[in-house]
């Protein structure tokens, strides 16, 4: 009886500490999606100049990663798509599986994980290095919002980038199918093209597009979240940016999940 208490105790401890956080979570959103979308009509203007500046280090400096694992990963499904596919002598079908995965799960899934690993975990680092070294403290003594000096332009410049690195990810992941498609399974050029027209339907487009509109707030939340938590010295920013890894991923594998049950009964 000792053990299960013991074991059932810690499981709902972990349980409540999950909900705690995940209802801070929610609250610091909120507050940020105020801040983005609410407070510009009451006067409270958006620092557009960091968030541009957070859109090159998030965005533009991430496509490179980001373009060749989408292409890796789309011949990687090619290949294993046309093994199977083979024995039946249906190659073609490759195009459609490798279309389809790619977006409406893997484009927007990889893309969100390179970013929470690459970006998630800087906000994380930038904000606890801050609030270990009390610059939030003289923020908040200068009389200016942390949410909408620090959050805000990074929520911003995630919600932009996220969505258009998933259409990178969705292009070259294609695009990857489609070279092993033409150079190895020696499958015509327009006939892989018109396969691929034909499987991926305007839906399959908007579902990936959705999900990385989520995913993105979800890393960006994450990472502040874990950055404006951080207490003690440079161990504990170490800390959060892992916390900020694990926690943004697990959130998103549970997000895509969802989505995906909401749009395999909707759409």
């Amino acid at each position: 009886m000792k053990v299960l208490r013991g074991t059932f105790g810690s499981t709902g401890r972990g349980f409540f500490t999950f909900v705690v956080h995940l209802l801070r979570i929610l609250k610091l959103s909120g507050q940020a999606l105020f801040w983005i979308f609410i407070a510009p009509f009451k006067g409270r203007h958006i620092r557009w100049r960091l968030t541009f500046v957070q859109m090159v280090r998030i965005g533009v400096n991430s496509v490179p990663i980001v373009g060749i694992i989408a292409f890796f990963v789309g011949l990687i499904i090619a290949m294993q798509a046309a093994y199977q596919l083979a024995r039946f002598g249906a190659t073609i079908y490759v195009a459609d599986l490798v279309g389809v995965s790619i977006t409406r799960e893997l484009g927007p899934l990889i893309t969100a994980i390179i970013l929470a690993g690459r970006s998630g975990s800087a906000i994380a680092a930038e904000i606890g290095t801050m609030k270990v070294s009390e610059e939030i403290d003289a923020l908040q003594t200068m009389a200016l919002n942390p949410i909408g000096f620090l959050i805000v332009p990074r929520t911003l410049a995630m919600i932009i980038v996220v969505p258009c690195l998933t259409v990178l990810a969705d292009f070259l992941g294609i695009s990857g199918g489609f070279v092993l498609a033409v150079f190895n399974l020696k499958l015509p050029f327009i006939a892989y093209f018109n396969q691929t027209a034909t499987a991926i339907l305007m839906k399959d487009f908007f579902t990936g597009l959705v999900k990385s509109f989520f995913f993105a707030i979800i890393i960006a939340q994450i990472g502040a979240y874990q950055g404006f938590s951080v207490q003690g010295g440079a161990e504990g920013v170490g800390k959060a940016t892992t916390a900020s890894v694990v926690s943004s991923i697990f959130l998103i594998i549970v997000a895509d999940l969802l989505f995906t049950m909401l749009f395999f009964s909707t759409v």
